[in-house]
Parts: structure tokens; C-alpha cells; sequence
């Protein structure tokens, strides 16, 4: 988000925004028919860069590629049947999914939303020292940037935004929040629980590091009181996003142990760690992704349905050249969904 500050700080970003090209209007491709199950689902989380111009450049040709990419999987069979977008911020961005086939897609809180949440005495005491040249007290300039797109069917819909006075620096300008879904798979059975999120960055907000770990310890108290309050611990759940950790050894705690209380009665896991427990080969795009620590995926089995991890792929790494088409790998978890026996307690 360093780059909303030279934005920012050039006084013209308003104007060139309203001078960007417009969406795409031809007629996007027919979304791909009813997909199968065969107990195995593909989770990716991905966050694609998609800032507005002038932040960042040439970004429709590359949306168009990770669309074609995403195409080209789809017709070998080996698409993500569900894909968790952040910073998809413009028409260009969020038009990716129809572009790939996907039939369901939801989109996360506009700049418009706000929280309900009352701030207690120490947030208003961190909202008093807020920079406008840091991009604090200003206003909304995008939404949420998050997306999750389905191949199945989705019977149920919530979303959040963070609190005003919960972020820090140059991430303000954006209205960070979570979206959870609730994916119904063939066959029946329970549903499971789909949740995305993006958390304040550290450097990029370009404020102290007390301040913006301030905001993201802020934002995961209030991740955890949403996904608490609508996640039915009967579902399983998974949760991935940018979590924006980084390699910062208090924040990975703080993100670990807030986890642990996202499912009440089940434990929660990470990918990349029960990889390693597993002993599972990464490639080095995903070694790469889990040492950077931002973009992490969390999974709880539900009730009747047990959760493991399978594998974990990168669909969107390094090409050849060493070219990438954002400046984060997007990975996909597989899961194995089993159905086990409900015991009852007389």
C-alpha cells in the first residue's frame, strides 16, 4: 500500500482515477455447468495486486492472464474450485472470475460500508493521532478488495468492514474487512463455512510499527468476533487471505492464537504447517509464499465432516522468466471432506 502515498502526495490521483479506461464490456464467457464433487476441495487464495491506476500499472493484461490461466485449468480439470481474491479493487479485477468460468461470485463491502462497532477509550485515543499525510481521517478511496468466487452453490452471505479507528497509514484509504460464504457442495451434507480477510500491512502503511500493529491487532479481535458470531461450529471452515504477518514473530502469534478461537469445539489448523507435519513437498513458490507469511489458509473440520489437507498447489507463481503476475504467489489447499458419524450424547 506504500504506493497510495505517492498517490497521495502528487495531488492528482483523484483526477487520474476518474480518467482511468474503463471496464471491459464485451460479453464475458458462459460460466462453466454444474461442477462435481469427488471429496476433494481446492481452496486458493490469491491477492492480486489490483490496485487502481495510477497505484499501479498495466494490471488489466495481467487480470486478463490469471482469467486465462484459471480458463485453461478449468478445462483440464484442474481449476480451484473455490478462489478467494484480495485487493481486487477495479472493475478489471473483479471481472476475473466470470472471465474464468466461475458461476458464483460474491463481491466484498464497497468503500460506502461502516462498522457498527463503538470505539472503546484506547481507540479514540489512536484515532486522535491520526495523519491525513499518511492517508489517516480521510475517507474511503476503495472497498473492501475482497472476492470469493465458487464453482458450488452458496446459500448464505455475511461481510464486515474493520472500524475507521482500526488501521493504520496508507491502508485507511482502503475499507478492509472479511466476507464469509457458505458453500453448499453436491451431494449434500453440511455446508462449509468460507471465510477471506485483509489485514493492515506493517511497512507498506508507511507509519511506526506501533501504530500499524496496533490497527492489526485491532482488526484480528474484531476477524475473530465475526467469524464467531456466524460460522456454525457444526461446519467445517476455512479461512485464508492476506493476514499480512510477515515475518514479524508477534504478529504469527497474535494471528496462531486468535485462530484457535475461530472454531469452538474443533481444532483449527494451518496449511502450511500441516504440510510440514505431513511431510508434503512445496515447491519453492509455496516455501516461498509460507516464509513470506502474509497469504495463509486455516481449516477446521465441522460436525459430520472431517477436514485434511491433501496437498497444496501454486497455480500462480514465478513464470520462466522469473515474472509473476502479482506481487504475491497464489496457492490453493486441497481438502479431503469426509463424512463421518454424529455422535450424541444421552
Amino acid at each position: 500500500m506504500r504506493i497510495f502515498g505517492y498517490a497521495l502526495r502528487t495531488l492528482a490521483v483523484a483526477a487520474l482515477i476518474a480518467a482511468a479506461p474503463s471496464a471491459d464490456t464485451r460479453d464475458p464467457p458462459s460460466p462453466a455447468g454444474p461442477a462435481r464433487f469427488d471429496g476433494d476441495l481446492s481452496v486458493m487464495t490469491y491477492n492480486i495486486h489490483g490496485l487502481p491506476w495510477p497505484m499501479a500499472w498495466d494490471r488489466p493484461a495481467d487480470f486478463a492472464r490469471i482469467a486465462a490461466t484459471l480458463r485453461t485449468l478449468r478445462s483440464e480439470g484442474r481449476n480451484p474450485q473455490i478462489v478467494l481474491l484480495q485487493e481486487a479493487f477495479t472493475s478489471h479485477a473483479q471481472a476475473i472470475g466470470r472471465a474464468a468460468g466461475y458461476r458464483y461470485i460474491v463481491d466484498g463491502p464497497g468503500e460506502d460500508a461502516a462498522s457498527p462497532q463503538p470505539p472503546a477509550p484506547a481507540d479514540l485515543r489512536f484515532a486522535a493521532a491520526q495523519s491525513w499525510s499518511h492517508g489517516e481521517g480521510i475517507g474511503k478511496w476503495v472497498g473492501s478488495g475482497l472476492q470469493i468466487l465458487s464453482d458450488f452453490p452458496i446459500s448464505g452471505v455475511h461481510a464486515m468492514v474493520y472500524p475507521g479507528y482500526a488501521c493504520a497509514g496508507f491502508d485507511c484509504l482502503a475499507n478492509k474487512g472479511a466476507l464469509l460464504v457458505q458453500i453448499r457442495l453436491p451431494g449434500g451434507g453440511d455446508p462449509v463455512d468460507i471465510v477471506t480477510t485483509h489485514l493492515n500491512s506493517r511497512r507498506a502503511s508507511d507509519v511506526p510499527d506501533e501504530r500499524s500493529n496496533h490497527a492489526h491487532d485491532r482488526q484480528l479481535a474484531c476477524l475473530t468476533a465475526f467469524i464467531r458470531r456466524f460460522h456454525d461450529p457444526r461446519d467445517a471452515l476455512i479461512v485464508a487471505g492476506d493476514f499480512n504477518a510477515g515475518q514479524t514473530q508477534a504478529r504469527r502469534s497474535d494471528l496462531i492464537e486468535q485462530a484457535r478461537g475461530w472454531s469452538r469445539s474443533t481444532p483449527v489448523n494451518n496449511a502450511y504447517a500441516a504440510a510440514e507435519r505431513l511431510r508434503l513437498p512445496l515447491s519453492a513458490d509455496a516455501r516461498l509464499s509460507e516464509r513470506r507469511g502474509r497469504d495463509w489458509e486455516f481449516f477446521a473440520p465441522g460436525r459430520s465432516t472431517n477436514v485434511a489437507l491433501r496437498r497444496i498447489e501454486v497455480p500462480f507463481g514465478h513464470a520462466a522468466d522469473g515474472s509473476m503476475l502479482s506481487d504475491h504467489v497464489g496457492y490453493a489447499a486441497v481438502f479431503a471432506l469426509q463424512r463421518r458419524p454424529v455422535t450424541t450424547t444421552l
